[in-house]
């Protein structure tokens, strides 16, 4: 059976910026995931379930059927999750969806579930674990990389460099790769159990991974649009549906 892989939806798209249809409902706050994410997940063989923004309570129950956790891309955490006054250079900050995102993940650690962390979702994991922020690249990188491209999704605007003995390059067959990149957040102290395994030429950490056998890994880049055949990015999804096949206990028929 193919495994059941829990996908957070990160992005918020807000009342006032929604164009309802004249016969429909009023216009309110919708939640929204590329389907990147989906296809990227089930290529690599696994069934996409989208785990909609419930309150806390609800997470035990929404995680019991599933097997692997995709934290997603999204908007910038809210500082207080990790004990930070607001940078004036915050982005939009959603904290009900921090919430939320942060239970996920730590009850997935609970759970002994394989996260895969992508952009926002890297960050996520490393506050879920107690780590901090940077709030905004320009002010502590030489700004020598654009971590903000303006190009499509799928081009890759610049190198990272994966440490030779982690789990992510033994994953990627490769320690060095193209990335693309949409942020301007990055981890900064790491949270408990996790450890840095990819820079950028600027120093920026590029992905983190726990320690320990189980798959726990956060890529900053957004891999789901690189997911080439034959390319290292898809070798991510293969990686965290093959760790999820190997955790999922059979569902009751």
């Amino acid at each position: 059976m193919n495994p059941l892989i829990g996908v957070t939806t990160s992005e918020v798209r807000r009342a006032e910026r929604t164009h309802p249809l004249d016969e429909g409902e009023p216009q309110q706050h919708e939640m929204a995931l590329g389907m990147p994410y989906v296809r990227a997940i089930a290529r690599a063989g696994g069934v996409p379930v989208v785990l909609p923004p419930l309150p806390q309570a609800a997470v035990r129950s929404l995680l019991a059927p599933l097997a692997g956790i995709c934290l997603s891309g999204g908007p910038d955490l809210d500082p207080a999750a990790y004990g930070a006054s607001p940078s004036p250079d915050l982005g939009p900050i959603e904290p009900a969806l921090d919430r939320f995102e942060l239970a996920v993940a730590r009850h997935a650690d609970a759970l002994g579930l394989p996260i895969l962390g992508i952009c926002r979702g890297a960050q996520a994991l490393n506050v879920a674990r107690g780590g901090t922020l940077h709030q905004h690249l320009p002010a502590v990188t030489d700004n020598s990389i654009d971590h903000r491209q303006t190009a499509p999704g799928w081009t890759e605007t610049h190198h990272v460099e994966v440490a030779p003995a982690s789990r992510l390059a033994s994953i990627l067959g490769t320690r060095t790769l193209g990335a693309n990149s949409f942020h301007h957040q990055a981890v900064a102290a790491l949270g408990s159990g996790l450890h840095a395994v990819a820079w950028a030429q600027d120093g920026t950490i590029e992905a983190i991974e726990g320690d320990g056998e189980r798959f726990v890994l956060g890529v900053q880049w957004h891999a789901e649009t690189l997911d080439q055949p034959e390319g290292p990015h898809v070798r991510l999804f293969e990686a965290l549906v093959r760790a999820a096949s190997e955790q999922q206990v059979p569902l009751a028929a």
